[in-house]
């Protein structure tokens, strides 16, 4: 080998490295590279170096929204060319992410153009779009030329650009940011801005009113979790509350659907709302490929109704399929419900650090306190500038034919800035302002002016200083501000927070109050306020109770508490259970929830009864009655443990159904009426205790198609009152009905004739009672029973409601609780505690 091939020298220059160390280092560059410029965002303003950089180029190009939106092409190139030295697809697609309504819960870039969709489709290349800064990113960027913020040269040292925006909302909380650095990630979910602000103005005003630290508790009252762009449902707060204690947690969240029948007896899943970052195409080619696979069973249809007004995705089921299970199904297999991992990690003086919610609001407010310092000595050093120049001409103006003479007199300018310096003890600012003064500053009104001028900025002198002195007079300032914004940008939030049924602690969190449940004939469900019915005279027309849907009335109406048991009976003699505050809560006319968003109902299945319990005694027993007049007792305590998909409660026959169900103790007297005006009564001991599942036994022998329309026990009153479908009804005492042993023909109780109609409702009732009559169209009247005539057995009765369209009819009655019990008043008294129906 030729020894002249490597020179002596060249040879001296190669130096040995250790590969493990220089890798190590290398990497720890790369790393900390990675962290600190590029995934994860400054807590101070929630915004990554590329975002930041993008809103700072738009600034600076003027893209303010009161100018027209420009080409995304020229954002791109001003930010790639000035501040961010990188590909301009990662800029461009920040710049996008930025706009979109569905990724960011504020969006800081007003998009003009195809910025993508919710399917995931991409946005148009960036030459076709257009965009300028959004109104809220204007708060962003408010002040920053007032020395807010600290700036540090870009890339070649030709620019200047901000370290971190002023930010004046907390911005990481309120769009949220995910990101994936080198051996970490972050994930901050979106929350509302209002209660985000309220949190702020919290914390200030423990500091400013009382000197204390804010807890997490307080903090949580007020953000109660948070508020994804697409809404959807957050089940339950354990996710919430552990991600807002110790900066990790996961949050279950649901799509919002709603079951609807449809009118050839089928159902349909109506989904409006989808979890956040859920790709609505892949989602339904998701459910489309179940189907394929027999995974999931029972979808005749899917198709995407979405559209400007909104997101709607139907699927529709067969005849007998159940869409609960299906439903269930869904939530399982696809994104119809996700879990979003919270992980709260953000920059803090450019370290990563997971925080929890308090103190990412701190370091926040830290900032803040920073910006509004800076500003304020700012504005002070200019006003104290202003008013020096002033104090400068207001001399000049006291001693003008002076001032002229003087000037007149110099040879240049410099000599009569001298010769002002010298005589009236001013400085050369001053001296300068006097000599550019303009002639008109003579005028009298001038004059005013600058004087006025220099009382307003003394007055403003003093407020500066007052501020930077007291740092109680500073947070209110940064209160109000904030304030402000919250009431310009807020809105209402998006996402609801629903029940878990595995976080135990929810129930907890749910006061103890009574309600109103109203349910309709076609099986729609809603929980209302007690206040929301005020009473009325007898024969009056009565208030809208609830938007019907054709041929669908109120059927159900009772009072219980928010905590009790609801037991739904059905036609079918099965029973299916849940709490009463499971039920969404709405106002007095809105439709409510179809009753198989929440039962697991067969096809056909509807509820017949229904029972609130608090609790399962011993000694307490279910009494049925069917429409074909048999009878069963069955001890409650049979049916303490009731599965989501129901359980049996009686064996009826094929063309039998359960029409009512009463909680009794054994002691009680049955009244049983049907609709053709017969009545019977007879001890409750008469029935033998059964099983759950046994058919029960004769209680009523009914005449040709008559058929039992409701069963009373002898204690909810002293008075039976019947009203049938045209509106008139009266009271008879119960004495006239002698007791009887059950499985009789029973006695005459009411008259009917053409102008009454059937027997409709019985109800056993006391005079100081209360009563509610719904027609098939959904008008309520409220009437008190002492207005209702007492009569004989064998009569029709008064108007109670009056009724003039023919097609019109009562369709069910419901019985008024005279006064609202509290909760410890109900377990003390068993009777009390029974539904009034």
């Amino acid at each position: 080998m030729d020894e002249n091939i490597f020179d002596k020298n060249s040879i001296d220059d190669i130096k040995p490295v250790d590969l493990k160390k220089t890798m190590e280092d290398s990497y720890i560059d790369y790393a900390m590279s990675v962290i600190a410029s590029r995934a994860l965002p400054d807590v101070r303003d929630g915004l990554k170096p590329v975002q930041r950089r993008i809103l700072y180029a738009m600034s600076e190009l003027n893209n303010t929204p009161d100018k027209p939106h420009r080409k995304c092409a020229r954002i791109v190139g001003d930010t790639m060319g000035k501040y961010h030295p990188h590909g301009d697809s990662s800029i461009y697609g920040a710049l996008v992410n930025m706009a979109q309504e569905w990724s960011t819960r504020c969006p800081l870039v007003d998009g003009h153009g195809n910025f993508g969709s919710v399917d995931g489709d991409g946005a148009a290349a960036m030459r076709y779009t257009e965009a300028r800064l959004s109104k809220i990113s204007m708060e962003m960027l408010s002040d920053i030329n007032k020395d807010t913020v600290d700036f540090i040269p870009n890339f070649d040292e030709t620019e200047k650009e901000p370290k971190v925006l002023p930010s004046r909302y907390p911005n990481l909380l309120v769009n949220g940011t995910s990101g994936i650095a080198v051996g970490m990630a972050t994930n901050i979910p979106p929350h509302n801005l209002r209660e985000v602000i309220n949190g702020v103005v919290k914390i200030i005003d423990n500091i400013v009113e009382e000197d204390r630290e804010t807890s997490i508790e307080e903090i949580m009252e007020i953000i109660k979790g948070p508020d994804f762009p697409t809404g959807a449902m957050i089940l339950g707060r354990a996710g919430i509350e552990e991600a807002y204690r110790t900066g990790r947690g996961k949050i279950r969240v649901r799509a919002v659907t709603d079951i609807e029948a449809m009118a050839n007896g089928k159902n349909r899943i109506v989904v409006t709302e989808l979890p956040y970052m859920v790709n609505k195409a892949r989602l339904i080619e998701k459910i489309a490929d179940l189907h394929k696979e027999k995974k999931v069973d029972g979808i005749t249809e899917l198709r995407d109704e979405s559209n400007r007004e909104g997101m709607r995705i139907v699927i529709e089921l067969r005849k007998d399929a159940n869409p609960n299970v299906i439903l269930n199904q869904l939530y399982k297999h696809t994104q119809m419900q996700d879990t979003f991992g919270v992980i709260m990690l953000a920059l803090v003086n450019n370290e990563p650090v997971v925080m929890n919610i308090m103190q990412m609001l701190s370091n926040y407010l830290a900032h803040q306190e920073e910006v509004v310092t800076r500003r304020t000595k700012y504005d002070l050093n200019k006003a104290e500038e202003r008013a020096h120049i002033l104090k400068g001409l207001l001399i000049a103006l006291d001693n003008i034919d002076e001032v002229i003479e003087l000037i007149r007199s110099s040879k240049s300018t410099a000599e009569a800035k001298e010769k002002l310096i010298e005589r009236f003890d001013l400085d050369d600012v001053q001296a300068q302002a006097i000599v550019d003064m303009r002639l008109r500053a003579l005028t009298g009104l001038e004059r005013e002016k600058i004087e006025n001028e220099y009382a307003e900025l003394q007055k403003k002198i003093e407020e500066y200083k007052a501020i930077l002195a007291d740092r109680k007079l500073l947070l209110g300032v940064i209160k109000d501000e904030i304030r402000v914004i919250a009431d310009k940008y807020g809105d209402d939030r998006r996402t609801s927070i629903g029940y878990d049924e595995f976080d135990i602690s929810m129930e907890d969190l749910i006061p103890v109050e009574n309600t109103v449940i109203a349910m309709t004939k076609l099986g729609y469900i809603k929980r209302m306020t007690v206040d929301n019915f005020k009473s009325q005279h007898r024969g009056g027309k009565g208030i809208k109770g609830m938007s019907t849907i054709d041929d669908d009335y109120i059927e159900e109406l009772f009072m219980c508490t928010t905590h009790h048991y609801l037991m739904f009976f059905t036609n079918k003699g099965r029973v299916y259970r849940i709490k009463a505050y499971e039920i969404a809560e709405s106002g007095r006319t809105s439709r409510g929830t179809a009753i198989v968003n929440l039962l697991q109902l067969m096809p056909d299945e509807k509820i017949t009864a229904t029972i609130a319990m608090r609790e399962y005694k011993e000694d307490t027993y279910l009494f049925m009655a069917t429409k074909h007049g048999l009878v069963k007792k069955t001890s409650i305590t049979e049916y303490m443990n009731i599965r989501k998909t129901g359980l049996i409660a009686i064996h009826l026959r094929d063309d039998d159904e359960l029409i009512t169900v009463k909680v009794t103790n054994n002691n009680n007297e049955i009244v049983l009426v049907t609709k053709h005006g017969q009545c019977i009564k007879f001890k409750e001991t008469d029935v033998r205790i059964t099983g759950r599942t046994s058919m029960g036994v004769r209680g009523m022998n009914l005449g040709f198609e008559d058929e039992v329309i409701g069963m009373q026990l002898d204690t909810q009153g002293n008075e039976l009152l019947l009203v049938s479908e045209k509106g008139l009804g009266k009271r008879t005492a119960l004495e006239e009905f002698t007791v009887q042993h059950r499985g009789g023909k029973g006695v005459k109780c009411y008259k009917i004739t053409e102008k009454t109609g059937e027997v409709v409702g019985a109800k056993i009732v006391s005079e100081d009672q209360e009563m509610l009559l719904i027609t098939n169209e959904g008008i309520i009247i409220r009437i008190k029973i002492a207005d209702i005539s007492v009569l004989g057995r064998i009569t029709s009765g008064v108007k109670l409601m009056n009724i003039t369209d023919d097609n019109v009819v009562i369709a069910s009655i419901a019985k008024v609780r005279k006064e609202d019990k509290t909760d410890s008043e109900e377990e003390e008294s068993e009777e009390e505690e029974k539904p009034e129906e």
